[in-house]
């Protein structure tokens, strides 16, 4: 018994590393994670697998409690709660399918990884290893999601120390010749440091500085400019007449985050703006959930969660992937988007409240990551 205390305390510090580094914000890095599964299948008993996914989880996803601290000007107590109920179905389905039997290993791995991949236990399921295909096959697309889905269950196997070689040959040559995403031609995704009064302070003097800034952009020879999520606040008639009036006479289209509100909540959306008019391009699929999303309080003052609406937007004869902040840390809405063959991955983010942390960094990461894998442009905008 003793022994087996002491296996599962160093499987647990591993684990605990693995998620570190793995998801440290360097998209190299992200293979790392790859070694969860092998600890999860060498622990001698259940309640093993769930310390091991535990630490990997808790590791992985560390600086929410910080965030969370930040979001709502707040003490850690609130954040280091929501870090532990988010990370209970993580724990929950890798502790439950975890099984003694050797034979049986690979197909409930596989279970729990595409119950972490997809909704409901998906909208929490941060930290999925599958992330890592865009480093070890990039441009392989489809091809090179399976394949990386065939080396997690061949890690859960008699087979994972060959499986490991080849994916660790697949990662140094990955490494040694990794490039950027590419970014459209014209296109500018425009970085903006306003803290947390962006999208908060929507007033004129604000969107004339926003304006001055895509103009700048322009100026630089972009015919699309990206602003970060809730840039412009509140998208009414007003705003839109503004951004309008500011683009006559220029072949240039703005797209930025923005919300729309009612009756029954909000929408966190993505617009697109010319001189010939403005739209509502996209509506967030998946909101963050507890701060954005809260469909248990039946209130009207949350953000809607469109789940598997407009996977792909289309704009001047583009198909665009749009995701939004919390979309680009989990698996689902890139996979949907990329079964339609987008033309352009569009990433905003406002990430004002994760200073000192490394969650937008870990965003960044997981986007390029699966821009590589499906080999699609990709521009980015944050806010911090």
């Amino acid at each position: 018994m003793r022994r087996d205390h002491i296996h599962t305390a160093v499987l647990t510090c591993i684990s605990v590393a693995a998620g570190w580094i793995g998801w440290s914000g360097q998209v190299v890095l992200l293979p790392v994670a790859l070694a969860f599964p092998v600890l999860w299948a060498l622990v001698p008993n259940r309640a093993a697998a769930g310390l091991v996914s535990a630490g990997h989880f808790l590791a992985a996803s560390r600086g929410l409690p910080q965030g969370v601290a930040a979001f709502y000007s707040s003490d850690l107590w609130p954040g280091l709660l929501l870090w532990l109920v988010a990370s209970f179905s993580f724990v929950g389905v890798h502790t439950i399918v975890w099984s003694g039997s050797a034979r049986q290993k690979p197909l409930r791995y596989l279970a729990a990884a595409i119950l972490m991949a997809l909704p409901p236990l998906g909208i929490t399921g941060w930290a999925h290893p599958i992330t890592a295909a865009g480093v070890l096959f990039p441009g392989w697309g489809w091809w090179g999601l399976v394949a990386t889905t065939a080396g997690l269950i061949g890690l859960v196997a008699r087979i994972r120390p060959a499986v490991a070689i080849a994916l660790a040959g697949a990662w140094a040559w990955s490494a040694a010749t990794w490039t950027d995403p590419e970014l459209p031609d014209s296109w500018r995704g425009v970085d903006l440091e306003m803290g947390a009064s962006l999208g908060r302070e929507a007033d004129l003097p604000r969107q004339r500085d926003l304006i001055a800034t895509v103009h700048s952009a322009a100026n630089d020879g972009a015919g699309f400019v990206v602003l970060p999520e809730s840039a412009l606040g509140s998208w009414t008639p007003t705003v839109e007449r503004l951004w309008i009036k500011a683009l006559v006479g220029s072949s240039l289209t703005v797209i930025a985050g923005a919300s729309v509100i009612d009756a029954d909540g909000y929408d966190n959306v993505l617009v697109g703006m010319s001189a010939g008019g403005g739209r509502v391009l996209y509506r967030e699929r998946m909101p963050v959930p507890g701060s954005m999303w809260r469909p248990w309080r039946g209130d009207s003052e949350g953000a809607r969660a469109d789940f598997f609406a407009n996977p792909v937007v289309v704009l001047d004869g583009r198909k665009l992937a749009p995701l939004i902040c919390y979309e680009q840390l989990i698996a689902w809405p890139v996979l949907q988007s990329m079964l339609h063959d987008p033309d352009v991955i569009v990433a905003i983010g406002n990430g004002w409240w994760t200073a000192n942390t490394s969650i937008v960094a870990i965003q960044r990461a997981s986007v390029e990551a699966w821009a590589r894998l499906f080999a699609k442009p990709l521009v980015m905008s944050f806010n911090t």
